[in-house]
Parts: C-alpha cells; structure tokens; sequence
C-alpha cells in the first residue's frame, strides 16, 4: 500500500517555520485570550456595559493575517472586534477602558465594545451594523489605490454578514476596479443562533465571489499557520494589482453570539470536541514543544500576559468616566 506523506510533508514544513515568528504569535494569540477572558469577568461583574462579543476560539484568523501585514495596511471589522484591536497592537489598557466606558478609552469611553478606532494603527473601527464595514472596507481599499500606496485593506465579517446585500455590492465595485481589499470571512459555524448551514445556501460561502470574478480560498482557520500562508498569497496577489481577494476562514466560537447568549443552540460536547482537537493556541504550543521550547518558558509567557491584562483591567476602572462636556464633542448639531 502507498503510504500518504502529505501529513508527513505538512508537519516537516511547520517544523522548519522560524521559531521567533511562532513564538510571537504564540503571545498575540495568548494575550488576546486572556483579555477576552477577562472582559467576560468584567461584565460579569457589571463593569461593561451594552453589548459584548467575545473571540475566543478564533484567534488564529486575525493573528496569521496581522503577521504577514505590513505598516499602513487598513483594517475594518465587526462587532465581535477586540481580538482585532489588539492584533494591530492597541494598547489593551485603553481597549479595556473603552469597554468599560472611561474616558481613557480609544474612544473616550462613547463607543464601547462595538465602536472604536484608532487611526494610528490603521484600525477603521469595529461595526454594530451587521455588514455595514464591508462596503467602508472597499472604500479604504479605493484610498490606498487612489493614493498610490501599495497597501491593502483587510476587512473582516462573519458568516451572517455574507448574506447581506451590501457585501455584494462591495464585490462588484472591487472586482470592476480592482481593488486591493482581502475580504476575510469568519465563518464560525454560527450566525448569533442559526448554524450557517440553516441558513446560507450553498457548501461554501467564499464561492459566491465567482460571479465577480473575485479568486477565493478556504482555509482552515484554527490552524495559525494555514491563516499566514493564505494572507501571505492574497496579500500579494493584491498589492500587485491584480484586484480582490476572498479567504474564506472556518474557525468556531466557544462562547455565545454575545454575553447575553446561552448557546442552547449546539451541544457542550460540540464545543469541547473542538476545543481538545483544534484550538489554535493549544495546537501552537504543542507545535513549540516539539521545536524545543519548554512548558516553563511558555507558563512564563502565560504569567506575564496574565499580569498585563490585570493592569489594564486596573487601569480601565481606575479611569474616570467622561464628562458631561463629552455629550457634545466628535458630533455635529445644526
């Protein structure tokens, strides 16, 4: 019998990946996990506010594309868009105090969970209307076109999203314009409450850039490696002209749609089956031991990224909340 050496081959090929670069993904991915954990506490315990939508689960999708970036490359988002913020390198102090409503906040504490930006890092905001961000995606992408510049706008929605009309409109403008925006589905099984396949038609949501003319891939979003080497060619197929790209990434949420959600839609054993066979964090670590890192040398990152997400969970309460004189900035009144 013909042994199959393609999981001998993939396992080679991650074995000689640079051990910095994994290391340092490793920790992005880390640190977002434990600040969402810990925003869950927090609201838990009444300090945020509003709405709240967790990433945990997915934080190899934003980590693998942040990697292969490069400064000035734009990033818009959903609502379900703390993992992105820090991704881009956000101080999680002022993410956190914005979740929490201060005045230290990214967005002097108005935005919330849903609502911040920082154009700095090229982060153009996390969305509260479902799908609104992707046409603001193509519009950015339209900028850096404009302006000659070579950089790429990376605008992320989820499953739900892909059914609106509006990310439609956004693929036929790229695709008559070409222009360089990655269109990153994160499709994580689940639109709030309904699974994507009760819901969208079809066996692949990225398929329906085709029509457009749009080139796609499916990736396997839990796999941080997969994620980069995906980027990694779209990136490049933008940047050089050749217009849109769509990556298609199934990933999986553990926690509900949003705080408030019970998930009574999946069963316990579906989330701890892909908790045990295909978390992106638990997978790199596994990954990092066999190149020679030590669980020591991983449990000390863990405690320093533990340690910084405290602080920043400190600051965020420490801070004061906004003026009344806030009521009336950033807004026009006639």
């Amino acid at each position: 019998m013909k042994k199959n050496t393609s999981t001998k081959t993939l396992n080679e090929s991650k074995m000689n990946y640079d051990l910095e670069l994994l290391i340092d993904m490793y920790q992005k991915m880390l640190l977002i996990r434990r600040f969402e954990e810990k925003a869950g506490q927090l609201y838990g315990m009444g300090k945020i506010g509003g709405f709240c939508h967790l990433y945990i689960g997915q934080e190899a999708v934003v980590v693998g594309i942040q990697s292969a970036q490069i400064e000035g490359d734009s990033i818009v988002t959903s609502y379900r868009d703390h993992g992105h913020m820090i991704a881009c390198d956000m101080d999680p102090k002022g993410v956190m105090a914005e979740l929490t409503g201060r005045e230290d906040g990214y967005s002097k504490g108005k935005g919330g969970s849903m609502h911040m930006f920082s154009r700095e890092k090229g982060f153009f905001g996390g969305h509260g209307i479902v799908a609104a961000q992707v046409p603001i995606g193509a519009g950015l992408a339209f900028a850096h076109k404009y302006n000659g510049n070579k950089n790429v706008s990376i605008t992320y929605f989820g499953d739900g999203a892909a059914n609106q009309g509006q990310v439609y409109e956004s693929y036929n403008i790229a695709s008559l314009w070409k222009l360089p925006v990655i269109f990153v589905i994160e499709n994580n099984k689940y639109g709030m409450g309904t699974s994507v396949n009760r819901s969208s038609a079809g066996d692949n949501l990225s398929d329906r850039g085709k029509a457009y003319g749009i080139k796609s891939e499916i990736v396997d979003g839990m796999d941080i490696i997969a994620v980069r080497d995906a980027a990694i060619r779209a990136i490049e197929y933008c940047r050089s002209g050749k217009g849109p790209y769509i990556l298609e990434m199934k990933t999986y949420r553990y926690r509900g749609h949003s705080m408030s959600d019970p998930a009574k839609y999946r069963t316990r054993d579906e989330v701890e089956k892909i908790r045990k066979t295909s978390d992106p964090i638990e997978n790199i670590k596994i990954l990092l031991n066999k190149m020679g890192v030590e669980d020591k040398a991983l449990k000390d990152i863990d405690v320093k990224i533990k340690s910084k997400i405290a602080d920043a969970a400190k600051f965020a309460q420490d801070s004061p909340e906004p003026s009344e004189a806030e009521l009336y900035t950033d807004i026009t009144i006639n």
